[in-house]
């Protein structure tokens, strides 16, 4: 083995997702690697080459049991933006990156283009991984559908680390993720806002509302496809209540730099595992995914640099319709 075999990967590395087989040979009863499981949504990916796109060695925490704290990561990166669909997990629709550990994949260096694995085999490892993903538990008096993915389990695939562990922030440089002058400009950027934050000067929220309800607004009745433009912040906080939700739900400030751009929905979300209770939630009320909008884990006080980038939920009331000439001759021509 060379000394490039045995490095961790970094960002640019073109890697092949290992056999069915060398997975298996991987994982404990529980199908996981010191408990971050190989969910059953992956196994499509055996024997496939992708390139890493970002080493993760933290993350936040979306449990809650340790604010302010982020979540170390070993041997853990992320390939392109391979995101789990949900298909094995009751159609959840949170579009998480997933999670792939080191020994999970091999480094390719420009080597021939293996031979994909068979169906069968794929098949096979999907089938060990779905055995873990739900369970039924007695929860408040009632039997209750559990769901287990890696979202859920990152907790315990992680150790907490303080906002004042300074190793965490060097890495992000020496690891391969971001550049000199990015990294340098992001760690003042945030040196200076985590010190606002601490001192009362940054609101957790950064838009508040007028008054004790959210701002009643007529529904856009918005489908996948749609183009879209995020209002502007003042119009925004006007539907917001004094505690800066609109009906519960927050406009958080990494949101805050897509006011004022168009984007197309990718999703009506309606269904996602919580985090905590790995309960599946379902959301009654409007509830958006925008194409390309991400937390980019570079305005949150806290949680510097993390790379989940976890798609935000918006509500119609924040954005307005963005007709086009093509889509309103069809939708003219439907009537």
């Amino acid at each position: 083995m060379t000394s490039a075999d045995k490095r961790p990967l970094r960002p640019g590395d073109v890697v092949e997702v290992r056999s069915a087989a060398e997975i298996f040979a991987t994982l404990d009863s529980d199908a996981a690697i010191e408990s971050m499981p190989f969910m059953p949504e992956m196994a499509r990916h055996v024997g496939r080459r992708y390139t890493v796109t970002r080493r993760v060695d933290k993350i936040c925490d979306t449990v809650g049991t340790s604010q302010n704290w982020s979540r170390r990561m070993h041997a853990t990166v992320y390939l392109e933006d391979l995101r789990c669909d949900g298909s094995s997990h009751g159609g959840c629709q949170a579009g998480c990156k997933i999670y792939w550990k080191e020994a999970w994949l091999r480094r390719v260096d420009d080597q021939p283009d293996a031979s994909n694995e068979s169906t069968d085999v794929a098949v096979e490892l999907e089938r060990i991984a779905q055995a873990g993903t739900h369970t039924v538990r007695e929860l408040q008096g009632q039997r209750s559908e559990v769901w287990r993915c890696q979202a859920t389990e990152a907790l315990k695939a992680s150790t907490r680390m303080k906002t004042s562990h300074l190793p965490q922030y060097w890495r992000e440089l020496t690891n391969g993720n971001f550049g000199l002058l990015r990294y340098v400009g992001l760690l003042a950027r945030g040196f200076v806002m985590e010190i606002a934050s601490r001192v009362g000067l940054l609101k957790a929220l950064p838009l508040k509302g007028p008054g004790s309800k959210s701002a009643a607004v007529e529904p856009l009745n918005l489908r996948p496809g749609d183009l879209v433009q995020v209002r502007p912040p003042a119009e925004i906080a006007s539907t917001l209540d004094e505690g800066g939700l609109d009906r519960g739900l927050s406009f958080d400030r990494e949101m805050l730099p897509y006011c004022g751009r168009t984007f197309r929905i990718r999703d009506r979300v309606q269904r996602i595992i919580d985090d905590k209770t790995g309960r599946m939630l379902k959301i009654p009320k409007d509830c958006l995914i925008l194409e390309g909008v991400v937390c980019s884990g570079e305005r949150t006080p806290g949680n510097w640099f993390c790379p989940r980038q976890i798609y935000p939920f918006w509500r119609e009331a924040w954005l307005r319709r963005v007709e086009e000439s093509g889509r309103t001759e069809s939708r003219d021509g439907a009537r």
